[in-house]
């Protein structure tokens, strides 16, 4: 059984952290934990009318963001890696800086330090210099940055479409295996 931790902050791209957790919820073996941050229950409202409840019902266990002493915060606690999707800019430079003020915070550090993966999804556009340095320091300390860049060698023809690609590729990190996205197989000779 894989345990998969799932932290969601308060950044515009909840129907892709929607996306992720029914994959999770769909994937053999995999156990997954989730955090939402207060800002995550506001943001997720606003863009897809969900409640937090619709959300924690895709998850195997739901952890409140201010249980420091939750199970994700210690490192003898086993799990296979954490996502943190999305990971808004405060998360960010949290995750970047060793800031443990939440749970989703203390997880990632924790994370990090016992050189599990993590993958951050930052959704902001433009990236100020600051966003640029905090993904490079996290990066630097172990963590994967991944910003929901579309692929269209796929041709998707919906929105869905672009969600289940980028969560494939999420999933992909992890060692999951999943059916959401076309994979690559190069580009066809010239003599086919």
């Amino acid at each position: 059984m894989k345990r998969i931790v799932v932290g969601v902050s308060g950044a515009s791209g909840m129907p892709l952290a929607v996306t992720l957790l029914n994959a999770l919820a769909c994937a053999a073996g995999v156990e997954t934990h989730l955090i939402v941050s207060g800002a995550a229950e506001k943001v997720l409202s606003l863009e897809s009318g969900l409640s937090v409840q619709k959300l924690t019902e895709l998850a195997d266990v739901c952890h409140d963001v201010d249980n420091i002493g939750a199970a994700p915060a210690s490192g003898s606690w086993r799990h296979s890696g954490m996502i943190i999707c999305p990971c808004s800019m405060s998360t960010l430079g949290a995750v970047a800086n060793g800031i443990g003020s939440n749970l989703i915070h203390r997880a990632a550090d924790v994370t990090l330090k016992e050189r599990k993966p993590l993958i951050l999804v930052p959704r902001e556009t433009p990236l100020s210099r600051v966003h640029l340095r905090n993904m490079l320091a996290a990066q630097e300390a172990g963590a994967t940055i991944m910003p929901p860049c579309p692929g269209f060698y796929s041709r998707p023809e919906t929105i869905q479409d672009i969600l289940n690609h980028l969560a494939g590729r999420m999933l992909d990190h992890l060692e999951i295996e999943h059916e959401l996205c076309r994979r690559w197989d190069g580009m066809p000779s010239a003599d086919a």
